[in-house]
């Protein structure tokens, strides 16, 4: 029987989703894929090619299908996989998701199952690329104090990261923009906060403006070059403590990628 594979909108709803049409649609398992749209250039012969249009109504009946029939963390773990980067998120979880509804709650502590250790593996890389930016994120001012930070994630970590910095800074606003996918978390000061699309080119041009305005830049440099030790100048460990990928949005390296 010819494999069929659904593509899903890159998007937790759009996987959740597509993991509907399949589960729904009466075929084995063996013969389905899942895939995120975009995430291939390449189509594997003698399959059919489905589109799934995404759905909160499909997405919500998986979501409390995974609550009541496995866990909540389980549902957790499901949802940070469906951030992470990886190119075959969308099958990997599909996967694991078989094998959970099958054997229940007791998944979650099965590593040694490759549909279990690979959903570990993606939320050990979302955790960790999260937790990273808590500490290098920095924000600049620009008009009406409004406080900005541009962070460029592998993975979509932006609504895992804007809780924390919403709990840090109640009071003021700002935005986090995720230059990577043309989206950012925005905080009115003493409220939720949101996410909004910021495709526009003028977000752009603002931000580099507000970047070669901003006077703090200049202290951060002089912090950075103050602290710095020659004779203690360790290449190596500055990378694995401040890796170079985050490097381009802190001001204090703004002046280029070369350690100190």
């Amino acid at each position: 029987m010819m494999k069929t594979v659904y593509l899903c909108e890159d998007s937790v709803e759009g996987i959740l989703s597509g993991i509907y049409s399949a589960g729904t649609s009466g075929k084995k398992h063996s013969d389905i894929k899942l895939e995120v749209m975009g995430g291939t250039d390449t189509m594997e012969l003698f399959c059919c090619y489905e589109q799934v249009d995404t759905s909160r109504e499909k997405a919500e009946k998986v979501i409390q299908a995974i609550k009541k029939k496995i866990s909540r963390d389980t549902y957790a773990a499901v949802y940070k996989a469906a951030l992470s980067v990886d190119r075959d998120r969308a099958d990997k979880i599909y996967r694991f998701l078989i094998y959970g509804f099958r054997i229940g709650a007791s998944i979650n502590s099965m590593l040694q199952q490759k549909e279990v250790y690979d959903i570990f593996q993606m939320c050990r890389f979302v955790d960790h690329e999260t937790h990273n930016l808590t500490g290098f994120v920095r924000f600049m001012e620009m008009e009406k104090d409004l406080l900005v930070s541009r962070i460029g994630p592998k993975n979509d970590v932006l609504v895992l990261l804007a809780p924390h910095f919403a709990d840090r800074m109640p009071g003021e606003n700002w935005v986090i923009y995720d230059g990577n996918r043309k989206k950012a978390a925005l905080h009115p000061a003493n409220r939720s906060w949101f996410l909004a699309d910021m495709t526009s080119s003028q977000w752009e041009t603002r931000l580099k403006k507000a970047a070669e305005e901003d006077v703090y830049e200049d202290l951060f440099k002089r912090f950075r070059k103050s602290v710095t030790i020659k004779e203690r100048k360790n290449p190596i460990c500055q990378q694995n403590h401040m890796p170079l990928r985050y490097r381009p949005y802190m001001p204090e390296f703004s002046d280029g990628l070369k350690d100190t």
